[in-house]
């Protein structure tokens, strides 16, 4: 073990005892210590789920990426590993950024990452050269290879960028390993690469699967590539995008492209969404669990929205809610995980409720709830003009969920739940057209709020830093409506 990686288990071994547990969410990973951002190494090996991720330990900013590491037997309650690596070796100490995890054909948990080291250039200029990178270990401790990296950058194909080569996802198909790895291309646009190797460790260049061709934003981050439900998707996170009516909005996004293989193989795409129409949402990763369910983990913050923090908290960053994904009229489905179902605790519904201005509904309240409201018109026509969720509430600070049905817009705001910082804290989503009737389900945690509109059509999730005694929920709407209301507390086991 190299003195770096000692040295910052040694750390978080230490500055976690400090941390009491009403300080941190209480479903949502966060890191041990310090900073955490994208999820890595999604996997199952010796019968939990892994999730790494990066990480920074000695302070709540980012800093020179390790992998800290996380496991769990049903993707909610996370115990805590030492960190896996440390930015320890020249060809990876500017960093171990992000990558994934698969067990070996010798039932070794192997992780493949990018590796990142800064040098000078004929002109004198620091570049940073990104090259993919292994580590080989039993679960808790890795070792990095020998020969790495695996992957350089004399493996590119011609056009490829030399400088943003990275995060790489593998997987095993027909017995051979296969990995994708986002790249920004000479001419500064984003492409995926697919390598293959029969071993994981000898790795050749097979194809480019698709490139933006200047669509969405400029580097693609991330990636993620597999079959769901007879099709073919790939998830990544376009930095520096442009917005597009309510689907995609600035700055660096999610981007889920649905498509299928022609008869010579190649992807070829028929739909583009994004996956989260939030606030907070990046870099997701997925995984296949042993029922056949595919899985998605995030990272439940925004680059552009770092300086929505807690100075009191040594923890910065978290993980989303695990979600479910499907397909419907080859559009993305994502429900939260049906294992939180086993942490439901008391059970209030309110059916059948007249709004017609605003309402409290008695023990409808708390942080940490799985809470579903249906709304709907009183008559044939159309009989109100806006509804709202009022949460997280101690009658000064607030957050809000509105429904506009007249225009069919969803908008988040937590722009009273006491930022003082001037950044992004609304977004708004168009949602299918019913009449006036929606269905919202909200997942609060004491820090984020996950809203799965309509069953799953479309998901906005927002960090919300308000003191965790605010606990008000409130309804308002403009005219008459109906409501139906059933909110689950959620509680440990």
């Amino acid at each position: 073990m190299s003195n770096k990686l000692e040295k910052a288990r040694e750390y978080e071994l230490k500055k976690e005892k400090t941390i009491p547990e009403e300080q941190r969410p209480l479903f949502h990973l966060t890191p041990r210590c310090g900073w955490m951002n994208d999820p890595n190494g999604f996997s199952r090996y010796n019968g939990e789920y892994h999730l790494f991720y990066q990480y920074y330990p000695y302070e709540t900013v980012w800093g020179p990426m390790h992998w800290g590491h996380a496991v769990s037997s049903d993707l909610i309650t996370w115990r805590y590993l030492p960190a896996a690596l440390a930015p320890d070796e020249e060809y990876d100490g500017a960093g171990c950024f992000s990558g994934s995890a698969i067990e070996t054909e010798d039932g070794k948990h192997m992780l493949v990452y990018t590796g990142v080291q800064k040098k000078e250039d004929e002109n004198g200029e620091i570049h940073e050269y990104q090259t993919q990178c292994i580590a080989i270990g039993d679960g808790e401790n890795y070792t990095k290879y020998e020969n790495n990296p695996v992957i350089r950058a004399d493996q590119l194909p011609e056009g490829a960028g030399i400088y943003d080569f990275r995060d790489p996802k593998v997987w095993k198909e027909d017995g051979k390993y296969y990995l994708v790895v986002g790249n920004k291309t000479e001419d500064k646009d984003g492409q995926i690469l697919q390598y293959v190797s029969e071993d994981g460790i000898n790795w050749k260049f097979e194809k480019v699967v698709i490139k933006n061709n200047h669509r969405f934003g400029v580097m693609w981050e991330c990636p993620d590539y597999f079959e769901l439900d007879e099709k073919q998707l790939l998830l990544t996170s376009p930095q520096d995008m442009l917005p597009e009516e309510l689907e995609f909005h600035n700055g660096n996004g999610t981007l889920c492209v649905i498509g299928s293989f022609d008869k010579d193989g190649n992807f070829c795409e028929e739909n583009c969404q994004a996956i989260d129409y939030g606030i907070d949402f990046y870099a997701p990763q997925t995984i296949l669990a042993p029922d056949g369910r595919r899985l998605m983990i995030g990272w439940m913050q925004n680059w552009d929205t770092c300086g929505i923090r807690r100075d009191d908290f040594p923890w910065f960053g978290q993980m989303s809610f695990p979600r479910e994904i499907s397909l419907s009229n080859n559009k993305l489905i994502q429900r939260p995980a049906r294992e939180i179902e086993n942490y439901y605790g008391k059970r209030i519904s309110r059916q059948n409720v007249l709004i017609s201005d605003s309402a409290s509904l008695s023990s409808i309240e708390g942080r940490c709830i799985d809470m579903n409201v249906r709304v709907r018109s009183t008559e044939t026509d159309l009989s109100y003009n806006k509804f709202e969720i009022r949460f997280a509430d101690n009658g000064k600070a607030y957050s809000t969920i509105e429904y506009d049905p007249t225009q069919n817009i969803v908008k988040i705001d937590r722009k009273h739940s006491g930022s003082r910082r001037a950044i992004v804290h609304q977004r708004r989503c168009k949602v299918a057209n019913n009449k006036g009737e929606i269905n919202l389900r909200l997942i609060l945690d004491r820090y984020s709020m996950e809203l799965f509109i309509n069953d799953g059509e479309q998901v906005m999730s927002m960090v919300v830093l308000t003191d965790v005694k605010a606990e008000g929920i409130s309804f308002r709407c403009q005219g008459e409506l109906l409501m139906d209301v059933t909110m689950h507390e959620l509680e440990r086991a």
